[in-house]
């Protein structure tokens, strides 16, 4: 996954939006923020996590610091985000809770449909944006969470929450992770392929050929350089430079037609206006 975006920009409320490095504009709405601290408590008052709390004496903190045993590591929970994406901005409006399998750590993916059909009749202009967990930084399990919702979204975002108390801390310890270039290659390559495997069944005949698409693939292929060679190098400086020289000849074509103009205007002017002592005319 790529660099996250600011954290503390990416926890901002939606009139204030955050810009990855991606060129993406990510705005949360507070809900989504609420809903996975309250999917944290949850889980972490189920499994008997006891609440952290000052000791009334040193003789009670003492023996519980020798007695006790160390503190269990705090569960993990996940989820999915939903929203929407209009161009460039990416607006994350809701969340709902996910099943881990709790042998294998694979997503339920019955439990994940269900949940989907029953979202999209409540919002049906929402869908998945990508995931959520709970933790102080990624780990190497994540990955599996993020490939499997790649046949739903095929460049899926990753809300991580940190639930640890930090006092020094001012913004929220939300971070957005993206999942970057790569799925962007990977979603044009299969693109092209989807528009060589029709232009070779349109070759082979069978399908009809539809002389307006070609024309929209020929226009699409031409607009980039399809080649790196040094004649096509050369050739291609030498059009450049023959374009740059007749935008420079119509520059100053222009600026001497505006010099005439101006010079007549002058003449004008002093031919109309009385002669002046020492008998100077016109202009030029």
């Amino acid at each position: 996954m790529s660099t996250p975006s600011d954290p503390a920009a990416s926890a901002q409320p939606p009139s204030t939006a955050a810009t990855s490095s991606s060129g993406l504009t990510f705005k949360l709405h507070p809900l989504v923020i609420v809903n996975v601290s309250d999917h944290y408590t949850r889980v972490k008052a189920q499994a008997s996590f006891p609440a952290e709390a000052p000791s009334p004496g040193k003789a009670q903190a003492s023996c519980s610091a020798e007695g006790s045993p160390p503190p269990a590591e705090p569960p993990r929970v996940f989820g999915c985000v939903i929203g929407v994406q209009r161009g460039r901005t990416v607006e994350i409006f809701n969340s709902f809770e996910l099943v881990l399998d709790p042998v294998t750590g694979t997503l339920e993916r019955a439990f994940l449909e269900k949940k989907l059909e029953l979202y999209k009749k409540v919002f049906p202009e929402f869908y998945v944006l990508g995931w959520y967990s709970t933790g102080s930084d990624v780990q190497d399990t994540d990955i599996l969470i993020h490939k499997a919702l790649m046949d739903i979204n095929e460049s899926p975002v990753y809300l991580l929450l940190n639930p640890a108390i930090n006092h020094s801390q001012k913004d929220l310890p939300v971070t957005i992770y993206e999942s970057g270039i790569h799925s962007a290659i990977k979603m044009l390559n299969s693109r092209v392929r989807v528009i060589q495997q029709y232009l070779g069944a349109m070759q082979k005949g069978d399908i009809p050929l539809d002389n307006s698409l070609l024309r929209q693939v020929s226009s699409l292929v031409r607009r980039l350089p399809a080649m790196e060679s040094e004649k096509f190098q050369d050739d291609f400086l030498t059009e450049y430079n023959d374009t740059l020289l007749m935008t420079y000849l119509a520059m100053f074509t222009n600026c001497s037609s505006t010099m005439n103009e101006l010079v007549e205007k002058f003449n004008t002017t002093y031919e109309r206006s009385p002669a002046r002592r020492g008998g100077r005319g016109a202009f030029m």
